[in-house]
């Protein structure tokens, strides 16, 4: 019976072996290609956005900080805002527009050159330029896009608080939130340091609503 059992011979199902070993390859062939992944290729539209929603945020705060060192009217503050949100979507989506398109116009004429000397690099290659050419309409849209929801957190945070101090207290802190936010989430979707980028965000964003509250309040004092 001992030796019955001693001489059994144990097989593993061919299926099995077959369905482990692609497991295990699928899962390499996924860590390769994450590590292999060129978060460059984010930059245009990662760099629209980011530089967009920061523009809107602190520009609009800054206004909003700099009317409210002069008026405690919440009609002004919210109007002056508003029309920060506006004038600056509009600024930003025509800026973008612009500049991308010079560059899209440069990239062109370089592959029209390429292709008249016979320096393509292949169908595959050209094909590839191609696809990685810029685009102005999607760059201006996500700056003004981006630039529209910055400048919408002070906007909301002021609407609906009567009390002046307050209401500055909840800007300002409104603000720094959706700076930390903005800040962690350029960091974590191009792969650079968070900390070192959420905090330079929020001290470029405290310097601008300082510098613009306590201008404006000295010159609101003087008479001028």
């Amino acid at each position: 019976m001992a030796t019955s059992f001693n001489n059994a011979k144990f097989t593993v199902p061919v299926n099995d072996v077959e369905h482990q070993t692609t497991i295990a390859t699928t899962t390499l062939e996924l860590d390769e290609t994450s590590k292999d992944f060129d978060y460059s290729k984010r930059s245009q539209w990662l760099r629209a956005a980011v530089l967009g929603a920061n523009d809107g945020l602190v520009s609009t705060a800054s206004l909003m900080m700099g009317v409210g060192a002069v008026k405690q009217d919440i009609k002004a503050m919210i109007l002056t805002g508003f029309a920060g949100l506006v004038a600056g979507a509009c600024s930003m989506a025509i800026g973008e527009f612009v500049s991308v398109y010079s560059q899209l116009d440069i990239q062109v004429a370089q592959l029209k050159r390429n292709r008249d000397q016979g320096n393509t690099g292949g169908v595959t290659a050209e094909k590839e330029e191609e696809e990685g050419l810029p685009s102005p309409i999607q760059a201006a849209a996500a700056s003004a896009l981006a630039f529209s929801l910055g400048a919408m957190v002070p906007l909301l945070a002021a609407s609906f608080i009567r009390d002046y101090k307050i209401r500055l207290g909840v800007v300002v802190a409104a603000v720094t939130l959706a700076l930390a936010v903005f800040g962690w989430l350029g960091a974590v979707l191009g792969k650079a340091p968070v900390v070192r980028s959420a905090v330079r965000v929020l001290v470029g964003g405290w310097l601008a609503m300082a510098i613009t509250f306590g201008l404006t309040k000295l010159i609101g004092s003087s008479g001028l």
